[in-house]
């Protein structure tokens, strides 16, 4: 996510910390070093939800690249929404389920150490056993905010992991968007009445993220019911491996290709993407030759495979175009511009 600073990796997951939240600390910073520590717990607690998300993606195949902690929260960035519903489900309520296994375990041993008198006091940061029962308790807050009904929150995932087994993905999606955008409307009604910039600024997340949402499942969708041969184009340029890469910025600038096979005789020995040839350009230079660069192990599609498998496809593998095989030989590239274009069309006629 723009304007994040990455704090450290792990899992193979970047955690990151939005610039945002700097500022956040700024206004807690007059409340003193308890209030810091306050809110430096309450992102602890959000990474360690969002990491539990993470995990059960990743056991079911999906690559989790970075978590973005913003002041409203935490964001799990996922290359793709999980295939089914049951997927979905579990990792959408591993989220909450870790800060309600923290209130379990925590609760004997603080109860003990704090005394019930401080454990069950009313939130306050007044003296230090009091800010660890505050920070005690934003876990409960967490789990019973994570799982409202309001989508793209945990609960509003749940709401539509459990209707997409009977009314199918696209419609469970908009209804649990409906109910998303209806919080969303009401958290803005009461920011404003109170000005809460707070409950404003959530309100615009919850809306707009849930409207992402529906697009991208409309997307996935329209894009199950076309093939990549559907809409492969027919021309497309080939290199070979003595090609230099100032002929291959030459064939750029002339044609609107900008990802090549390379091939020798009929066989696809090698990909360059146009991040390639930038930044070997600026590595090793102009004369530097396409064999000295291309990716070796790169993934293919089949012409007969569906758009929506091209593109997750991408997505896992961070790249905007792959080379199409036919019988083992190389028939055109399909880009995310091209999926993008079928989109748009069929978007118009409806």
């Amino acid at each position: 996510m723009k304007g994040s600073i990455r704090l450290f990796t792990i899992f193979g997951i970047s955690i990151n910390i939005h610039i945002t939240f700097l500022f956040l600390l700024l206004l807690v910073l007059p409340g003193g070093i308890r209030w810091v520590f306050v809110i430096s717990s309450i992102f602890f607690f959000v990474t360690i939800h969002e990491l539990c998300h993470s995990v059960v993606a990743k056991y079911f195949g999906i690559k989790v690249r970075e978590i973005t902690l913003l002041p409203i929260g935490g964001v799990s960035s996922m290359t793709k929404m999980p295939e089914k519903p049951s997927q979905e489900l579990l990792i959408s309520l591993a989220g909450p389920l870790s800060n309600i296994i923290i209130i379990l375990v925590f609760f004997f041993p603080l109860k003990y150490l704090l005394g019930p008198s401080v454990l069950f006091h009313p939130l306050s940061t007044l003296s230090w056993p009091l800010a660890f029962a505050y920070i005690y308790w934003i876990n409960l807050m967490l789990a019973g905010f994570n799982l409202l009904p309001a989508f793209p929150m945990d609960g509003g995932r749940v709401l539509r992991a459990l209707l997409a087994t009977r009314l199918g993905y696209q419609k469970a999606t908009k209804i649990a968007v409906n109910f998303g955008q209806v919080f969303a409307l009401v958290f803005a009604y009461f920011g404003i009445v109170r000005f809460n910039i707070i409950l404003i600024i959530i309100a615009i997340f919850i809306y707009t993220a849930a409207s992402s949402e529906e697009l991208q499942v409309d997307i996935k969708e329209t894009l199950k019911k076309f093939k990549i041969r559907d809409i492969l184009p027919r021309d497309f340029l080939t290199i070979n491996g003595e090609t230099t890469l100032a002929k291959v910025l030459e064939l750029i600038f002339h044609s609107h290709q900008e990802d090549f096979p390379v091939v020798e005789g009929s066989n696809l020995v090698g990909f360059v993407t146009r991040q390639d040839i930038i930044i070997n350009i600026h590595r090793f230079g102009m004369e530097t030759k396409v064999k000295d660069i291309m990716r070796i192990d790169f993934p293919k599609v089949k012409d007969t495979d569906l758009l929506i498998k091209a593109q997750n496809i991408m997505q896992d593998n961070d790249m905007r175009a792959l080379p199409v095989m036919r019988n083992d030989e190389v028939v055109g590239i399909i880009t995310l511009e091209d999926i993008g274009k079928v989109y748009s069309m069929v978007s118009q006629r409806t």
